[in-house]
């Protein structure tokens, strides 16, 4: 059964970081794309990053692009988002998910083509 645990949540004034993590069990992930979502009340879930299955090469929706980075960590299947510079519009609900993959050059940006979700963990950035 595929588990996935986000943390690193919380409240940040705006400028300020925060570190997310990802737990993913349940399966070897070494054959997916693993992907960062967020979602604010009343919006629809959007892109946020997501990390080709060698960890080669990340994604990034334009709106972050410069300020969070995606990494991951095969070792004990985890997954990061590092967030700087954050703006009171990232203020969301923000989920991890993998999608299986048949090429190490792809990645996903719709959240209907990825295959499970966690909890998520809240991210609040005060102006």
């Amino acid at each position: 059964q595929v588990q996935l645990v986000e943390s690193g949540g919380g409240l940040v004034q705006a400028g300020g970081s925060l570190r997310l993590s990802c737990a993913a069990s349940g399966r070897t992930f070494s054959r997916y794309v693993m992907g960062w979502f967020r979602q604010a009340p009343g919006k629809e879930r959007e892109f946020v990053a997501a990390i080709n299955w060698s960890g080669t090469t990340p994604y990034y929706a334009d709106a972050v692009k410069g300020r969070f980075s995606i990494s991951r960590n095969y070792a004990d299947n985890t997954i990061f988002l590092q967030m700087n510079g954050l703006k009171p519009e990232d203020t969301a609900a923000y989920y991890c998910a993998p999608r299986a993959s048949s090429s190490s050059s792809t990645y996903y940006r719709k959240a209907n083509e990825y295959d499970y979700w966690g909890q998520g963990t809240q991210v609040t950035v005060s102006s």
